[in-house]
């Protein structure tokens, strides 16, 4: 059996954002909690959860970020690799329960509104604007490579948009008496953070089920490899991520001639040379067989 291990450079995520935006979270809910309990205001205490569950995420996304440079052992010969993915996936879910418990509480406020101290909702939105602005602008570089801090980023980028939300309503209570609103704008945020939440569960989901990246095609694949394998044939494929910069492809290759290990691998030289240049694949295992009577469909049902 052939291995490839080559991998490509890539930007080098740090955790030095992450922690900060730890910090500033913690400050943010702390003070909305307090805030919202004071004026009364649904959206902040809503707005507070939200940053609560941003702490939990980046917490969990530092811890991930931390076991991903683990090393490989007997054990685990993957290393903690794809516990970024597993965060991911964490992170995507509480932000849509979050959603769900606050679609909730809106519809039970919208039919008993109160009087909401606005001036407070103001003020706090404003900090909390400042701080999520501030910390997902640390991190959006690494969001940009990494799956995890994706998940991360999104939990500050949204509590960021909710809390421009909370402040326009402050400003409508204060000016307009407009105290529905805030049930409205808890609603509002509630259905943003499902529909920004499922886009990375979807995709979370979908690598830790093995699934083909969406953006390969294994057809295209076989056919460009077979160009330079003749009569011999890649059968019962597997191509998956094992987390965001890792792409892995495992194959037999049916041989219609008794040939050497030599002759082998430099088929399978050229194999790697077009999985990795054509389609970014970084690891490759192939396994060689001659005259073996089996199922030589490119998927195999098992």
């Amino acid at each position: 059996m052939a291995h490839d291990h080559s991998h490509h450079h890539h930007h080098e995520v740090t955790d030095k954002g992450l922690s900060l935006s730890i910090v500033l979270n913690i400050g943010i809910t702390l003070a909305q909690i307090v805030g919202g309990f004071i004026s009364g205001s649904l959206a902040l205490i809503s707005d507070a959860l939200h940053n609560f569950s941003d702490v939990l995420s980046l917490v969990l996304s530092l811890i991930a970020h931390k076991l991903v440079k683990r090393k490989a052992t007997p054990i685990s010969t993957f290393g903690y690799k794809r516990a970024e993915l597993i965060v991911a996936f964490v992170n995507a879910a509480t932000l849509i329960i979050v959603a769900l418990f606050l679609i909730y509480e809106a519809v039970e406020r919208f039919s008993k509104p109160v009087i909401i101290g606005s001036g407070l909702v103001i003020w706090l939105s404003l900090l909390g604007i400042v701080f999520n602005g501030y910390s997902a602008f640390l991190i959006k570089k690494d969001a940009e490579h990494n799956i995890n801090m994706r998940s991360a980023y999104l939990h500050l980028f949204t509590d960021m948009i909710a809390s421009v939300a909370v402040l326009v309503g402050g400003i409508l209570m204060k000016y307009f008496g407009w105290f529905w609103v805030d049930s409205l704008i808890t609603f509002g945020i509630a259905v943003y953070l499902i529909i920004m939440g499922f886009g990375l569960l979807k995709s979370s989901t979908k690598m830790l089920m093995l699934f083909t990246p969406e953006n390969l095609n294994i057809n295209e694949i076989v056919e460009k490899i077979h160009s330079v394998t003749g009569n011999n044939k890649l059968y019962h494929i597997h191509l998956w991520h094992l987390n965001d910069n890792e792409l892995h492809f495992e194959a037999h290759l049916d041989c219609k001639d008794d040939i050497s290990i030599s002759q082998f691998n430099i088929l399978v030289n050229e194999i790697e040379e077009i999985l990795r240049h054509d389609f970014q694949i970084n690891h490759c295992t192939i396994q060689p067989e001659f005259d073996k009577k089996c199922v030589k469909d490119f998927i195999v049902q098992e």
